[in-house]
Order: C-alpha cells, then sequence, then structure tokens
C-alpha cells in the first residue's frame, strides 16, 4: 500500500470522492464544508489517499491557517472544524501566510478497517505537516464511541480510561498512542441544520416531536423544534496536538 498527495496522483480524484464510506449522510450537510472541499484545488498538497493494488482505501484531508493574538486568534476556537475552515478562508482573502495546520479528516474505507490504515494516515500527515515546517499537528477528532453515549456531555465523557490509563474511545485512544494529547473539547466543532423534512430524508426518523432527539451515527442529541419546523445538529469534538 502507497500514500501520495492528490498532487502526486490528480488521477484517483474521482475515486478518492467515489470511495465507500460510513458517514452518515446528514454528516455531509455542514454548509461550511464547501470552502474546503469546494476548493480543493487549494489543498492537494494537503490530501493524502492510500492506495493498496490500484484502488483508494483511505484519505486524509488537512489544512492550514494562521492563528496569534495579532489577529485576534490567540488560541484554537471552540467552533473546531467549522472555525479553521473559515480561518484558512478568511486568510486566503487577506493574503496571510499559515501559522499552523490540522487535519479535518481521515477516512478508511469500511472493509480496511481494523487493519491499521487510519495509524498509517496520522503518521503521513504528521511526516508531510513537519516538512513543510509546522512543529505541531493539531486535529479536532470525533471521537468514534461517543455515538452509543450521546447523553454524556463530552468533557465526562473523555475522562473514561481503561486499567492501563488509556482512553476508552478507540479513536482518541489511537491519536494518543501515537504521542497527541487532548487540548481541549470544542463544543461547537460543528452546526448542520434543517427543515424537519430534510432531517426526515437525511436519516428515516419521524422527527414528529420538539426536544433532543437521539440520532444514529451523532455524537449528541439533535435539537428539534417542530413548532419551527427545523433542527439542529451542534457537534462537540476534541482538540488534540501532536508534537512534530
Amino acid at each position: 500500500m502507497n500514500i501520495v498527495t492528490l498532487t502526486e496522483a490528480p488521477h484517483l480524484e474521482g475515486a478518492m470522492w467515489d470511495m465507500e464510506d460510513a458517514w452518515p449522510s446528514y454528516m455531509l450537510e455542514d454548509p461550511i464544508a464547501d470552502l474546503y472541499y469546494g476548493d480543493l484545488g487549494r489543498w492537494t498538497d494537503r490530501v493524502l489517499l492510500a492506495v493498496d493494488d490500484g484502488e483508494v482505501v483511505a484519505k486524509s484531508f488537512r489544512i492550514a491557517f494562521a492563528m496569534g493574538d495579532g489577529i485576534g486568534r490567540p488560541r484554537l476556537p471552540d467552533r473546531g472544524w467549522d472555525a479553521v475552515i473559515l480561518w484558512a478562508h478568511a486568510d486566503r482573502v487577506a493574503g496571510r501566510a499559515p501559522t499552523h495546520t490540522s487535519l479535518l479528516e481521515i477516512t478508511v474505507r469500511p472493509d480496511r478497517t481494523g487493519e491499521g490504515i487510519a495509524t498509517r494516515m496520522i503518521r503521513a500527515a504528521a511526516d508531510a505537516a513537519r516538512r513543510e515546517g509546522f512543529d505541531v499537528l493539531y486535529a479536532p477528532v470525533r471521537p468514534s464511541g461517543k455515538p452509543a453515549d450521546p447523553a454524556t456531555p463530552m468533557a465526562e465523557y473523555l475522562q473514561s480510561t481503561r486499567p492501563d490509563g488509556l482512553p476508552v474511545d478507540a479513536w482518541v485512544r489511537t491519536h494518543v498512542r501515537l504521542g497527541a494529547e487532548i487540548v481541549a473539547v470544542c463544543p461547537t466543532a460543528m452546526t448542520i441544520s434543517g427543515t424537519l423534512e430534510e432531517w426526515r430524508r437525511w436519516t428515516g426518523l419521524p422527527f414528529d416531536r420538539s426536544g433532543p432527539v437521539e440520532v444514529p451515527g451523532a455524537l449528541v442529541p439533535v435539537h428539534v423544534s417542530v413548532e419551527h419546523d427545523h433542527a439542529v445538529y451542534v457537534e462537540p469534538n476534541v482538540w488534540m496536538r501532536h508534537p512534530l
């Protein structure tokens, strides 16, 4: 299996988008995502593809942005994933050079999970960030076990550890094993809103009562208002820091 950038293998872009994944359909409805994925030509050096026997079996996406007191961004944003995409877009408009870099996504084809491919993708992204001159790789991590426990606040969920001291959550644990540390919860990392009809289409659920509704794959409940005909999902993630 080889890991290449999209710049090195532009002919694989179609296969990259066609690669099977396990994302719930509503996770593709974040409007901020288009600022990154719709402008992917800007980021091809930071898109990594794992290729096995000519097939794309995993992909990762990374972004670079400016952060510092002088531009009113003293720390990692509470809005996590959404914010760093907005920051990078604003940096481009303002002509600011990036000072930090962050993973946005690592996706492994469902039939290839459990083979250590995700670990290889993290390492490859870290190596690429190091070559670019960054000394830290950040990641707004989406804990893989959290959908099974949507009612527990993220900060409390992260306190669960195994007897060996490692996090119970498998995806957070993978990052920790590679030397990452948990920096903070980003409580509003991604916001997805829609009408009740849209949510019914995305999930197959009735959405016929107001209040919190647990949705398969969601890290926290979706907030529903039948009276106002809308539902909003505000996903928390976990900022993790990989020293390079």
